[in-house]
């Protein structure tokens, strides 16, 4: 397979985003799967070239990062949770029942091309748990239910919305946006949902507001409760009383060797009585 001339001279225009040309190898490698479907040799190999690095560097992020794939993914890739709080709200059940109703393991492709199904990590949205993704975008909530729904939807051509975002695009169109091309989406569908607004909500009930950063004075105000507390001593207190118990403690044994020179023996009083 080889690259076509268009994406080769795109690959170029990304590139030329950077004044560190390198800085593009990331959006370059999203372009090429755009492309290509997944990351080929023949993408490796042009990266390298246009950044003036080796194919082994290029090779090295592309192995390391798990968007990157190595064989053709299908038209969506289907992510599912199964990271700790998704995983114990249903995110291992959701996971094991698409792999019986997709007939297919882990990062592998159904027969007919539509759907990879991969295990994830946290997608940082644990106020929606458990949630899937499809090719990126946020699908909240699921049950083994819906995410068979969901699934079969995107099998037969149904258009669908995701949660928090547009509808769902394909695969390869979603690579061409991380690749920094837009497709005029940005804006469709909501960007944060109502769990992740309470937090605001309440702040702006009880009219919180944030720290104006041009202030020159932000401490917190005076709690009488912290301020009649006692004092904590710090390392450096603590080791000066120690010195200043020690040097007491030397002079109490110096006073006291004093008076008992100063002081007379049994011996001596004896002789003094026996004078007398």
């Amino acid at each position: 397979m080889t690259l076509s001339t268009e994406t080769r001279a795109e690959l170029v225009e990304i590139a030329g985003r950077y004044p560190q040309k390198r800085s593009g190898l990331l959006p370059m490698l999203h372009l090429v799967q755009s492309s290509e479907g997944r990351i080929t040799p023949e993408g490796i190999t042009a990266c390298a070239e246009i950044l003036e690095i080796s194919p082994a560097d290029v090779s090295g992020v592309a192995t390391f990062y798990t968007m990157y794939k190595r064989k053709p993914v299908g038209d969506y890739h289907v992510g599912v949770c199964t990271n700790t709080l998704c995983a114990v709200m249903g995110g291992d059940e959701i996971f094991a029942t698409l792999k019986d109703h997709l007939d297919v393991g882990n990062d592998e492709t159904t027969d007919d091309g539509k759907i990879t199904l991969e295990h994830v990590e946290c997608n940082a949205a644990c106020d929606y748990a458990p949630v899937m993704m499809v090719n990126w975008e946020f699908m909240d909530n699921q049950t083994p239910e819906s995410a068979v729904r969901l699934v079969d939807d995107l099998r037969a051509g149904t258009e669908v919305h995701s949660t928090r975002g547009p509808r769902l695009c394909t695969w390869r169109e979603a690579e061409r946006v991380l690749a920094g091309f837009a497709d005029g989406l940005a804006g469709e569908g909501p960007s944060a949902g109502p769990s992740s607004l309470v937090g605001l909500g309440i702040a702006r009930e009880r009219g919180w507001t944030a720290p104006d950063p041009e202030q020159s004075d932000l401490a917190a105000p005076a709690d009488p409760e912290v301020d009649a507390a006692p004092a904590v001593p710090t390392d450096a207190d603590s080791g000066s009383d120690k010195h200043q118990a020690a040097a007491e403690a030397d002079d109490d044994v110096a006073e006291a060797a004093e008076v008992e020179q100063d002081s007379p023996t049994d011996e001596t009083a004896a002789e003094k009585k026996e004078a007398d």
